[in-house]
């Protein structure tokens, strides 16, 4: 059986994969695993998919059936429930979204008492519980049931926290917010109206069923055309449960994860503010990322595709500033997670500290042409064992050589593997990835 967690909680199409049954489990052995052994106080959040309310109603009645105190915030962002988990003393918090994938999946996952996503050795203990070999504890009765609270300032604490984080306002500044019918359709635009910028806000509603269809950090059309229709300086665009964010400039071009932190990076780096001239990033980092870093004086470390793992080598190194080219970035200073609102505020103020336009700040990085494939597969298991996939990923490094580079992984979320490579040319890279996606589809379909 595959493992039931991936690298961003448990998750699948919500009412088939994830079911309610297992969602009371998964309630139930946080707060048992979370808390005292049941007696603890977990912090649960949602984004807007309407299968939300069903799966938010399992779990609570999961951890309070288990003794534990469900603090329930309702419709917030992730990094939200990351950061009133450490404000609260809570013993965990709880997420049920699925990020930035289509409105019929949803998703789980957990925080620890100091809002960092679990370790996978308690992640193992969890699943163990809930669909495997388990130990059965005797649930509580009478006064030992858990109890609902309803947290009703779930989001002034968050908004209060995230306008903090700059020392500057952002006057002067129009600034175009897609939020992807998510979780970040109050936070964001208002936290920006706060600090002084003219806000254009869109896809900040939601039916359950539109979350990050067509619109949002997925498909960047909308929040690209109405940048150039209003002349804004900046668009920013959320997934649905807004821990990632990616931008557009004034003229309407991508500025994608690797590109914000290399401003923000070069920014700190310049006034003397990024410890251990250290950034975090991944495998999938763009090669011109690396290449820009290394002529600052920069030190990249990369890790395995994932924030958590980012999130990992940072707490072991010392590095404050870390991401992903997807747009979870994040700053450890201010939260223990990425966090979308936080990342667009940052970027934001180095805006308004430099006076220099984001078309200008993201020549920083020159970006390599990438061409990324994610290829369905019948068992993204098989990967791993294919010898032919792996003879073929070799020969594609040999004739890159040091102008390019090849990565092929399985996606840690879904039924895929992701195809990708990077080269001098855009024809360069296309050629050697559609030869890659070919010998996939044979080997693992």
């Amino acid at each position: 059986m595959s493992r039931l967690f991936g690298t961003d909680g448990v998750r699948g199409v919500a009412n088939s994969e994830l079911t309610p049954e297992l969602a009371f489990r998964l309630g139930e052995a946080a707060g048992h695993f979370l808390g005292d052994r049941g007696r603890g106080r977990i912090v649960v959040g949602r984004d807007t998919r309407k299968s939300g309310e069903m799966l938010e109603s399992a779990l609570v009645a999961g951890l309070l059936a288990g003794g534990a105190d469900a603090l329930v915030c309702g419709i917030v962002p992730t990094p939200a429930v990351a950061l009133l988990v450490r404000e609260f003393e809570a013993d965990g918090g709880v997420v049920i979204s699925a990020s930035h994938n289509a409105p019929e999946y949803n998703g789980i996952k957990l925080f620890s008492r100091d809002g960092f996503k679990l370790p996978d050795e308690l992640e193992d203990e969890i699943e163990e519980y809930c669909v495997g070999e388990r130990e059965e504890w005797e649930r509580p009765t009478g006064a030992g049931v858990g109890g609902l609270v309803h947290v009703d300032d779930a989001l002034e604490r968050y908004m209060t926290h995230c306008v903090a984080t700059i020392g500057t306002d952002l006057s002067g500044l129009k600034i175009v917010v897609d939020c992807g019918h998510g979780a970040s359709g109050v936070a964001t635009p208002e936290s920006l109206r706060r600090l002084g910028a003219q806000v254009v806000a869109i896809n900040c509603e939601s039916d359950g069923m539109d979350i990050n269809v067509g619109c949002g950090s997925t498909n960047l059309g909308p929040v690209t055309e109405a940048v150039v229709a209003a002349g804004a300086d900046l668009g920013i665009a959320h997934d649905g449960d807004a821990d990632r964010v990616l931008a557009v400039d004034e003229h309407g071009d991508e500025v994608d994860g690797d590109a914000i932190m290399a401003i923000c990076a070069a920014h700190r780096f310049a006034e003397g503010m990024l410890p251990l001239d250290t950034v975090v990033s991944t495998v999938m980092c763009n090669l011109g990322f690396e290449l820009a870093m290394r002529d600052l004086g920069i030190t990249v470390i990369k890790t395995k595709v994932g924030d958590r793992y980012v999130l990992e080598q940072m707490r072991t190194s010392g590095a404050t500033l870390g991401g992903e080219q997807s747009g979870h970035i994040i700053f450890l200073e201010h939260n223990t997670t990425g966090d979308g609102l936080v990342t667009a505020l940052q970027l934001a103020s180095v805006m308004r500290q430099t006076g220099k336009p984001l078309s200008e700040l993201r020549t920083v990085m020159r970006r390599f042409p990438q061409v990324l494939v994610n290829v369905p597969v019948a068992d993204k298991a098989r990967l791993a064992t294919s010898a032919a996939v792996s003879d073929a990923v070799h020969a594609a490094e040999v004739e890159l050589g040091d102008a390019g580079r090849v990565l092929v992984r399985p996606s840690g979320t879904e039924p895929l593997v992701r195809v990708m490579a990077e080269a001098a040319d855009e024809a360069t890279a296309a050629r050697v990835v559609e030869n890659l996606v070919g010998i996939v589809r044979k080997e693992l379909s």
